[in-house]
């Protein structure tokens, strides 16, 4: 990667080293030729340190030199400079024509020079060739600059396309969950929650009716989640940077515990500090993923619920006893992916902390999580 300083260096150096040639070459030419005409010499050359600012001003300094004392680097990098910087051909033409005039007609003007000889025409196209040379190399250095600025505003232009492409594949995108979400997952999360209510309603069972509860209450509060993913899912113009979904905190697990309608021992102590959200919610899931697979694979089973601080690091710790034995007409497992602790374990890596999930020898299982403070 090309830093300010070495940049500088190298456009110092581009400026510098025609300088210090044309310098040389005017001393070996002028060497034993009057003060006067040594001074136009070296003007000329020095001249060539303005001519990225004022081209055309250092073409005109460098033609007295190159009159009088027939030097040629000196204006002929002046002629360049005058052709990368206008592109113009009624500007770098007569320019070229200016040198080649000189440069045939330096003076002392001798008089054979106006002779019609064999030596006279080779001098005439020399001179052409020292002012057309420069010239068409200083159009081709525009050309290729000229293009080299085309390439790269196609090729912006090409990555702001496929940009914009990928944002209308993923709001189409999101627009197709948005409509899963709300068609498929909503309408039935919403039957649970009207058969719930019914269900408490119409029991006598105390027992049956605080299940009915947790239960509508549970399904109110996943609509509610779910209603909010959509509209964000929905929201045109929604920056990258925003959460998807409400994100929980060590504060809503108390609701959580109460809510998931198990036999739960809580034991919240977190420590006297502010834990990262990152920290805070990666506890959170932890949490919820174990009371949600308590639920599903034990469900009935005294579960315990340990958040406490050791230091910098922030421990969770789920544990459940063995399930106790279902009646036969006991319902239909619910389905799982068995994505979920594979998550929380990612979720823990990221944070730089560790995570179990192992049976325990009383039956039952324990999921353990170690997180520590980002950046501590």
């Amino acid at each position: 990667m090309t830093t300010p300083r070495t940049w500088l260096t190298s456009r110092r150096t581009t400026l510098l080293v025609p300088v210090a040639v044309a310098v040389l070459d005017s001393a070996l030419v002028a060497r034993d030729s009057p003060p006067w005409q040594l001074a136009l010499s070296f003007l000329a050359a020095f001249a060539l340190l303005l001519r990225r600012r004022l081209p055309l001003t250092v073409l005109l300094l460098t033609l007295p030199g190159a009159w009088v004392n027939d030097i040629w680097l000196a204006p002929m990098t002046a002629v360049y400079s005058v052709a990368a910087a206008y592109s113009a051909l009624r500007v770098v033409v007569p320019s070229a024509a200016a040198f080649s005039l000189v440069e045939f007609f330096h003076w002392p003007l001798a008089e054979e020079l106006y002779e019609l000889t064999r030596d006279n025409a080779l001098y005439a196209i020399q001179s052409l060739m020292l002012g057309a040379g420069p010239a068409a190399l200083g159009l081709l250095t525009r050309t290729r600059r000229e293009l080299a600025a085309r390439l790269t505003e196609l090729t912006e232009g090409r990555q702001r396309e496929s940009r914009l492409l990928a944002e209308r594949v993923l709001a189409a995108e999101r627009a197709r969950l948005a409509r899963e979400m709300h068609d498929v997952v909503s309408h039935q999360v919403s039957l649970i929650s009207i058969q719930a209510g019914a269900l408490q309603v119409s029991t006598a069972d105390p027992a049956a009716r605080d299940t009915a509860r947790t239960i509508r209450e549970l399904s109110v509060r996943t609509l509610e989640e779910l209603r909010q993913m959509v509209g964000v899912l929905r929201a045109a113009g929604v920056r990258r940077d925003e959460p998807l979904a409400p994100q929980p905190r060590l504060a809503d697990l108390a609701r959580l515990i109460e809510g998931s309608g198990q036999h739960v021992t809580a034991e919240l102590h977190p420590g006297g500090r502010v834990w990262p959200e990152a920290v805070e919610r990666a506890a959170y899931r932890t949490v919820q993923e174990a009371l949600t697979n308590i639920s599903k694979h034990a469900p009935g089973a005294a579960v315990t619920v340990r958040i406490t601080a050791r230091g910098a690091r922030l421990l969770v710790d789920v544990h459940n006893g063995p399930a106790p034995e279902r009646p036969s007409a006991a319902p239909a497992p619910l389905p799982g992916g068995g994505h979920g602790l594979v998550g929380l374990r990612e979720r823990a890596q990221l944070l730089g902390g560790t995570f179990s999930a192992v049976p325990t020898s009383d039956g039952g299982f324990a999921v353990r999580a170690e997180l520590p403070a980002v950046g501590e």
